[in-house]
C-alpha cells in the first residue's frame, strides 16, 4: 500500500522512519562485511556447509531483517560445529509460519539441512 499524504514533511517523515528501521539491519551487515574481509581470511576456509556461515549471516539479515535473520544465524551457526550438520543449507525463503516475534527460536531451523526443523 503506497502513502499517499499532500503534505511534503509528511512524506519525509515517512521515508526517514523507514529510514531508520533499516539502521540495525544494515549495522549487523556491516558487521559481518568486516569480519569477511578482516578476521575470516586469518581464520580460515573450513566450513562444514555451502553457503559460509557469513555468507548466510548476510543473506538472512538481508532478506528477513535482524531479529528473524539474526535467529536463523545463530541456529546455524550452532549447528556448525565438529558434531552439526554439513552440506548445502541455504537460507529459507520465506519465514516460518510457526514463527512469532515472541517465541523467536521458531524462526530458525535447529537441526538438519534444509529440512524442517
Amino acid at each position: 500500500m503506497k502513502h499517499s499524504c499532500p503534505d511534503p514533511t509528511c512524506r519525509s517523515a515517512h521515508s526517514r522512519s523507514g529510514l531508520l528501521s533499516r539502521i540495525p539491519r544494515r549495522a549487523a551487515r556491516a558487521l559481518i562485511w568486516l569480519y569477511r574481509h578482516t578476521l575470516s581470511p586469518l581464520v580460515g576456509y573450513n566450513c562444514r556447509h555451502l553457503p559460509t556461515c557469513s555468507v548466510y549471516a548476510d543473506e538472512a539479515i538481508a532478506r528477513h531483517g535482524l531479529w528473524a535473520g539474526g535467529w536463523m544465524t545463530l541456529a546455524r551457526l550452532l549447528r556448525c560445529q565438529p558434531w552439526g550438520t554439513s552440506g548445502i543449507d541455504n537460507v529459507p525463503t520465506q519465514i516460518p509460519p510457526i514463527a512469532r516475534w515472541y517465541l523467536p527460536w521458531r524462526y530458525a531451523r535447529w537441526r538438519g539441512v534444509n529440512g524442517p526443523g
